[in-house]
């Protein structure tokens, strides 16, 4: 099956022009404020501006996550389950767009990233889930 390329009439995805860093629940533009243009191998063709981050940027990630640390650490068992159980869930509902996506940012063939790549990630996580929890973390 031959895609449409993004953003085109009858295409499976489209970017964005320009992606931030997710942290601490939303995206957010680098500190620094520099972004690199990111071109797909599949043609030549520009994908989307993304961030060009630093130890700044790493290290306001950082602080966000010892933020949130606490609240997930007495997160319980069976709410984190069915949090990476979601996760996994979501990857298997959007299968087709993600392989889409992830091909034209790599160059893998879609079949590959389809039945392969994708599908793997997703058992990731329901495996993650069935994983006893350490106490407090």
């Amino acid at each position: 099956m031959r895609y449409a390329h993004p953003g085109q009439p009858g295409a499976v995805v489209s970017f964005k022009s320009a992606y931030g860093n997710f942290i601490d629940g939303r995206f957010v533009e680098p500190l620094s404020g520099e972004f690199f243009m990111n071109t797909s191998p599949v043609d030549g063709s520009n994908i989307a501006q993304f961030p060009r981050s630093d130890a700044r940027d790493i290290d306001f990630a950082l602080d966000a996550a010892h933020r949130a640390a606490p609240a997930w650490g007495k997160t319980s068992v069976q709410q984190r389950s069915r949090l990476l159980l979601q996760v996994a869930d979501r990857i298997e509902q959007h299968l087709e767009y993600l392989a889409v996506a992830e091909s034209w940012d790599n160059g893998k063939p879609i079949r590959e990233t389809l039945n392969a790549d994708l599908p793997l990630a997703g058992g990731s996580f329901s495996l993650l889930r069935r994983l006893p929890a350490r106490p407090g973390g």
